[in-house]
């Protein structure tokens, strides 16, 4: 079967479907466009030909343009609402004691699922933890992996202010996963060199998809950093072999809203001069 199937009555032949190919999987002719030798084998699957063709000439073996979301300029932000919309999102630290819906929560994935991964080769994978009561687990196995490094560690607990947060724990504090009612980890094969670049822009997508569905997040560091230190943790949450976590979201709905977006550092900018 072809790689690609080409509309004769729609293509007009401009070519930019093999411009933009970034596998250079599809060549130029006086006909239109064709596959090159063993096209199939370096295709990486991301549509861009698809996408790119203004006439909708272009259909892929596995994909077709009246499956792929058609882009509107009514919808296209802006520069003013860009710079909104991102300086206006929050890390959120405290939470409606409230259940994430998923059919709400997986429409924020299948956004985050379209962040761009190396290669496209879709690397990520997402473990879900939705009862409260094993979200105070995973933080009680953070607090007894901080006890531990007070004992045998003294200067790096210092250095993350560990006796605070145990001191705090036992007062009923929990300033690990923030009484949050959801956490998401992002994770993927060792095999794959991108996997953890790959979790950091996914998760960075899903906490920016989050705001526009009523839902707020924040960086779980602590969590994510024991989760390679404790195997206690580890055995919990249980990741397949040879995968890797790169990452971890507290996610629920916020108990407060924000007014403003407080001033940043101006960007620290050097250009090179060779």
């Amino acid at each position: 079967m072809s790689l690609f199937t080409i509309d004769t009555n729609k293509c007009d032949k401009d070519g930019i479907c093999a411009i933009e190919c970034p596998a250079h999987v599809i060549k130029m002719t006086k006909e239109g466009p064709v596959p090159v030798a063993n096209a199939q084998d370096f295709c990486i699957q991301c549509g861009h030909c698809v996408a790119i063709c203004p006439k909708g000439a272009f259909s892929l073996s596995f994909l077709s343009p009246d499956q792929c979301m058609p882009i509107e300029k009514k919808l296209m932000l802006t520069a003013d609402h860009t710079e909104h919309f991102l300086r206006s999102r929050r890390s959120i630290r405290r939470y409606k004691e409230k259940p994430v819906p998923k059919q709400i929560f997986e429409r924020a994935v299948s956004i985050a699922c379209c962040a761009p991964t190396g290669s496209n080769r879709q690397t990520v994978k997402w473990l879900i933890i939705d009862k409260r009561s094993d979200v105070q687990k995973i933080a009680g196995h953070v607090i007894d992996w901080m006890q531990y490094v007070v004992k045998n560690h003294p200067k790096i607990a210092q250095m993350l202010n560990m006796e605070a947060l145990i001191s705090q724990w036992d007062q009923g504090i929990d300033r690990i996963a923030r009484d949050a009612p959801q956490l998401v980890f992002a994770y993927a094969s060792d095999e794959f060199g991108s996997g953890g670049a790959d979790c950091h822009t996914a998760l960075a997508y899903l906490e920016l998809a989050l705001p526009g569905l009523g839902l707020g997040s924040c960086w779980a560091g602590y969590v994510n950093y024991a989760v390679g230190q404790w195997p206690p943790l580890a055995k919990m949450l249980n990741f397949p072999e040879r995968h890797s976590c790169h990452g971890a979201l507290m996610v629920g709905f916020p108990k407060f809203k924000y007014a403003r977006a407080p001033k940043r550092n101006a960007p620290d900018i050097v250009y090179h001069v060779g």
